[in-house]
């Protein structure tokens, strides 16, 4: 039996893997400060990362992280396996890296659904919520809201009713601290071969969320400290193996979330849709005649708080004065950054198909 298969291994992976025929493929399905788990076929196993791999990557976020596949080296006696290549991800959570200038640290990799967690009482924060939004939506994945702590709020109705209004897009999940089926309410999200990331502030209930949907006391929870706000229990990054299909991944709650980049086309959609309708194509939206975005704030179709936010997320990534066509350019400038940027990736291209 290919004991991948049950920590989400899809023919995609495999195949890439044939390209590295003196390696291993692996998961890495926990991380402690430089250090991994990883599971193959052989079972699971301690790993490091190679010296030359150490020394080729100036990037933090193409360090591994948990979720990622791996092609590793492993001893018969007990030293660490060796991680020397990650594959291609089809998705990666990405946050601007702590105390780092410039950079991006991945929480997660090739996930397919990240569960947003915000709880209905002193965590509650639309404009957090917002900022979880569209850093999911740029990872790839499809974020998910919970809701939790419902039995907590004394209005939930309307609660859910601005949640709902700033989230079009996705599936909006109260779940409450007695709630009996967690699972049937997340099963369509929950299947065999897929992936799933928990985010969060810490105190919302990611790990008790996640024990109970795993039927054990598997990850350590702690009470909850003054003002609701919760205690750090999750200190890395791992992987479970669900018992309803599929893989769960708790990571450490989060006080602050780095946009290093971002996706505003689903989570401020309205707004990006105003911003088409201004009479000036470079309007800035702060004080040009016939801008829609000002008009909608004056008229109360709009959230001033909501615009606020989505001006700062957008010079906090970078994209401040760019428009959707710019952004993408800047966004695929950063993926490619190590061969010269979008520009040097497509003069190499035209070349090859000169050579053919």
């Amino acid at each position: 039996m290919n004991i991948l298969n049950n920590y989400g291994l899809t023919e995609r992976f495999s195949n890439e893997a044939t390209l590295y025929s003196d390696f291993l493929l692996a998961r890495v399905i926990a991380q402690y400060r430089g250090l991994y788990k990883i599971v193959t076929n052989f079972g699971e196993k301690q790993a490091e990362i190679s010296g030359k791999f150490r020394f080729d990557t100036t990037e933090l976020a193409k360090f591994p992280t948990v979720g990622d596949f791996v092609m590793v080296t492993c001893d018969t006696n007990n030293s660490n396996a060796i991680i020397h290549h990650v594959l291609t991800r089809k998705s990666v959570f990405l946050r601007t890296a702590v105390g780092v200038s410039g950079q991006a640290q991945s929480i997660a990799a090739n996930i397919d659904t990240v569960f947003i967690c915000m709880s209905l009482n002193h965590n509650f924060n639309l404009s957090r919520l917002e900022r979880y939004l569209s850093v999911a939506w740029d990872s790839g994945a499809t974020p998910v809201i919970l809701l939790t702590k419902a039995d907590l709020c004394q209005d939930l109705d309307e609660k859910i009713f601005e949640v709902q209004r700033v989230s079009l897009f996705s599936d909006v999940i109260t779940l409450t601290i007695f709630e009996e089926n967690v699972e049937q309410k997340l099963e369509k999200h929950l299947k065999t071969g897929t992936t799933s990331a928990f985010i969060g502030s810490s105190g919302v209930g990611k790990s008790t969320l996640i024990n109970r949907l795993l039927g054990e006391e598997t990850i350590k929870t702690a009470d909850i400290g003054k003002a609701d706000k919760g205690r750090h229990t999750t200190t890395g990054r791992e992987m479970f193996v669900s018992p309803f299909g599929g893989v769960l991944i708790d990571t450490p709650g989060m006080r602050e979330l780095g946009a290093y980049t971002a996706d505003f086309s689903k989570t401020f959609d309205d707004i990006e849709e105003l911003a088409g309708k201004c009479k000036f194509h470079d309007c800035t939206h702060t004080s040009e005649p016939g801008c829609a975005i000002l008009d909608a704030i004056s008229n109360k179709t709009l959230d001033e708080r909501r615009f606020e936010n989505y001006r700062k997320l957008k010079i906090e990534a970078g994209y401040d004065g760019l428009n959707a066509k710019e952004i993408e350019v800047k966004k695929l400038d950063r993926m490619f950054k190590d061969v010269g940027g979008m520009k040097n990736v497509r003069k190499f291209a035209k070349e090859q198909r000169k050579r053919k």
